[in-house]
Formats: C-alpha cells, structure tokens, sequence
C-alpha cells in the first residue's frame, strides 16, 4: 500500500519512517512547469528533484498519482568522492551506427528500491548517499519501493516506459533479475529490453554493482563506498552494452540471467544463508563455513561449448539490436548436445558456476581472468575429492581474484558460449542471479550485447556472430577425459 504520512501545504507525504521524516526538512515546493508526460500523469520535477517514496496495488499502474519533490541545495554538502580513477575511455554506438552511449541531461529516471534488502536500510542510504549526488547532476526521479517478491517484474511488464530515461535498481541482484525478466516478458520487448538500466547496491551480494566498479576502473569496495561509486557512475550518465543468459529448463521453462547460474556449494550456501540477511555481505561467509562442515557432493554431468570455438571466426557487430532471443548454440534437452561441444564425464562435483561477470559478491572476485568477450561467460566447477581445507582456502583468497593462482587440481576454468548441466541424482538446487531454481536439467547460451547498462566501461569488448557448426578446437589446460 502507498505510504502516507501528514500533508504539508504544497509538499506530498514524505512517509512516516525515521529517514523519510528528516528528509521532508530538505525538501522544497515542487515545480509546476514541465510539458511531455503521458496523459494523466504527474508534472516532472525540476532537474534533480526528488520523487515521493510510495507504493502501490496490484491493480494500480505505477506513476498514475505519483508527485514529485524538488530536492534542497544544502543536500549538495554530504557529496563524496569515489575511490580508484576510472581506467579507459571508448565510444559505444548503437545499432544504427549513431552515438547511444549517454543518458540525457537532464534527466528522469524511475527508483525501484527494495526497502527489506540486504540490512533493511536501503530507503535511508538512498536519502543519505544517492538523493545529494543525484541533485549535483540534474538526474531527477520517482522513487517507487517494492512490496514483495516479482513485485518490480509485475510493475515493468506493465508500465509505460517512455515516462524515464532509465530504470535505476537499488536492491541486490535479486531485484535486477526481476526487472530483466519483466521487460522480457512485455510484448513490446525488443524495444522494452533497450530501456538503460542502472544497479545501486543495497542488497547483500551486489555483485553486478561490484563488477560494473570493477568495469570503471575503481577500487574494489563494498557498503557505501561501493553504493557512492555506482551512483557517481549514475551522475556521469555512461552506458554500455551487457550480455544477458538466456536459459532453458527440462520443464519448458525459460528465464534469462544478469548474473550466474549455481549449482551445488554456491547454490546452497546462497540460499541457507538467507536467515542472515541481517548480516548483510557477512552472511556468505557465515553460511561457507557452515556447509564446509557438511561438505556435500552432486551427481550429474556437464557439457559446454568453448568460446575459443567460435573466437577465430568472431566479427563485428552492432552494439545492441536484440532480436527474435533464439538460442542459436543449443538443441532440445531431450537430444544429445552437438558433436563440437565438449562433454565432462559424469561424476560428482562440489560444485558447478555460470558467471556473467567479474564479481559473485561485492567482496568475491570470482573472474580475476578479465571480462569475457561479448558473447561468452566465465564456467568454473570444482570436483569431488577436494578438501575441506583446499576449499576454504580458496573462499578466502577469492576476496582479491587470487584464488586462481591456488592451483587446485579440482577447480577447472574455461570461457564458455553455452552449456548444459543435467543433475543426476536430484540432490542439490540451483540459484539464477541468486533467486531459487528447482534441480532439473538446464541449459543456457549467451545472448551478447543485449541491453544497456550505466557503466563506467566505454570500449565495447568484441561481438561474437553465430556460426554453423563450428569445428572443435584444443582448449585450455584440461584433464584428458575433457580434452575436445
């Protein structure tokens, strides 16, 4: 339901929370003048202004009473500096060979903020270390807070996006998945897909967050350091293309993933960490150490299609033009994968990772290796008959990307286009940008290139095009057995 509190004259309701009390102090009369919103909707704020916090009903479509804050000057005083200097500067273009790496200034971009993620005070670090930058940089808002699971899916599957430059997510990566999935699910969207997107870590993982600092060339830092240095990336308006992982299921499901797929240890240290959410990034740590005293191992088998494979035949393409979203590199379930993938004999694993990007957490720097070509993604599993003591080990030196230079025998590393991953004795669960996915076969294949981002990264990393058939080539260090 929408929060409410006492009106004041000329002013909508602040709420009734601590943060949003304080903040109706800061806040001035609205700005009546602007022209250019849909029928029925609120004048836009002046540029940097501040949009009232609220919710909505299932039935309610978002925006259609919203009224927006001007934001006070002296908000201007708590601005903050980002650690690190940003790294290389490039040029994005967009499908039709124009410029589309910016966001316009000024400009009106949508919150949707999950109010219960990561310790809870995501609606408070907004006030304090978003709101003040945002104000400095002419990006005004409308600030909407989610009031359940896929509730921000059900709201962007039917908003009209026009309304904003961007959709900003301050949440965990749980959010974002919902968000992607949502304009996946509209009829208009090859065009809703487009929409730039921008993540503001307020969850628990943040990992895309952390790997969009990462991009920039900044520090790793997490909290608020990590919180100021994405909206600092927010202010300067850069965007940049992004794979998506679009999946299939043995159930006929498909989903698409901003982040990972996990099997296995991850998976479950994911998702029994949950009842630490309290403990904010501490609860991954927390919840290593205790499956590590439990150390358990799946049946199952593994097979993938090597981006070196298709890598010598790699041409440019455009930035972005999503089509028809076809998995070009995979067949049905039900047959046996291609003759030019690779196949990992069935055996047990500790555990199985499809990553996106650099970071598995804010403090977890799982790709030390570099970003992926567009196209590809990072594939790690580790066997069974690792040792307690191996795998803590290498937890631990994952903080700094140094977990690689460990040399465990067991983990095995190679950049993949596609993969498919069959559980064989139905133990274990996967978890898809952290969110639940029942134990079922499940396959998936990069889509590159496929939606905007607010990044710090300019040069666009090479396109990968489908190709027919493509022939195996030698990988990477492998056991014999996996040897194409």
């Amino acid at each position: 339901m929408r929060i409410e509190g006492n009106q004041v004259p000329g002013l909508c309701s602040a709420g009734t929370t601590k943060e949003m009390r304080n903040a109706r102090k800061k806040v001035l009369a609205p700005n009546p003048a602007t022209a250019g919103n849909d029928a029925g909707a609120p004048t836009a704020p002046a540029t940097g202004g501040e949009g009232e916090p609220h919710s909505r009903h299932r039935e309610a479509r978002l925006g259609s009473t919203d009224k927006e804050l001007k934001s006070g000057a002296a908000a201007a005083d708590s601005v903050r500096t980002a650690p690190g200097t940003p790294r290389q500067r490039g040029e994005v273009m967009d499908a039709a060979g124009g410029s589309r790496n910016t966001l316009p200034r000024p400009c009106h971009v949508l919150v949707l903020l999950n109010p219960r993620g990561g310790k809870g005070k995501a609606l408070q670090l907004f006030r304090s270390h978003v709101q003040p930058l945002l104000a400095q940089a002419d990006v005004s808002f409308t600030l909407m807070l989610t009031e359940r699971r896929n509730h921000a899916r059900e709201l962007v599957r039917a908003e009209d996006l026009r309304r904003w430059d961007a959709l900003v997510v301050m949440s965990g990566d749980g959010l974002i998945h919902e968000v992607v999935n949502g304009l996946m699910e509209r009829p208009d969207w090859e065009t809703a897909i487009q929409k730039p997107l921008c993540s503001l870590p307020a969850g628990s993982g943040n990992a895309v967050a952390a790997s969009l600092n990462y991009y920039a060339g900044y520090e790793q830092v997490t909290k608020e350091d990590l919180l100021t240095n994405c909206t600092q990336l927010l202010c300067r308006r850069l965007l940049a293309p992004m794979d998506l992982l679009s999946l299939q299921t043995a159930c006929g499901q498909r989903l698409f993933s901003v982040l990972s797929l996990a099997w296995g240890f991850i998976a479950d240290v994911d998702l029994e960490s949950e009842k630490f959410r309290r403990l904010g990034e501490m609860r991954f740590t927390l919840g290593a150490c205790l499956r590590l005293v439990a150390l358990r191992t799946y049946r199952g088998s593994l097979a993938y299609l090597p981006a070196e494979t298709l890598a010598s035949r790699r041409g440019p393409s455009p930035a972005l033009a999503p089509q028809d979203p076809a998995d070009t590199h995979v067949v049905p379930l039900e047959q046996p994968v291609p003759p030019h993938w690779t196949v990992v004999p069935e055996q047990d694993f500790v555990l199985v990772l499809a990553l996106l990007h650099s970071h598995l957490a804010s403090d977890l720097f799982t790709a030390p290796m570099g970003r992926c070509s567009a196209g590809a993604m990072h594939l790690f599993y580790v066997r069974a008959g690792v040792s307690r003591a191996m795998l803590l080990r290498l937890f631990l030196a994952m903080e700094k990307g140094r977990h690689m230079e460990c040399h465990c025998p067991h983990l095995v590393y190679v950049p993949v286009v596609a993969f498919r991953l069959e559980p064989k004795d139905g133990k274990g669960v996967f978890t898809v940008d952290g969110e639940l996915l029942i134990s079922e076969a499940v396959q998936g294949q990069v889509l590159p290139n496929y939606f905007w981002m607010v990044s710090g990264y300019r040069e666009p990393p090479p396109s990968l095009k489908p190709q027919p058939s493509p022939r195996r080539k030698s990988q990477q260090t492998l056991p014999p057995s996996e040897r194409p």
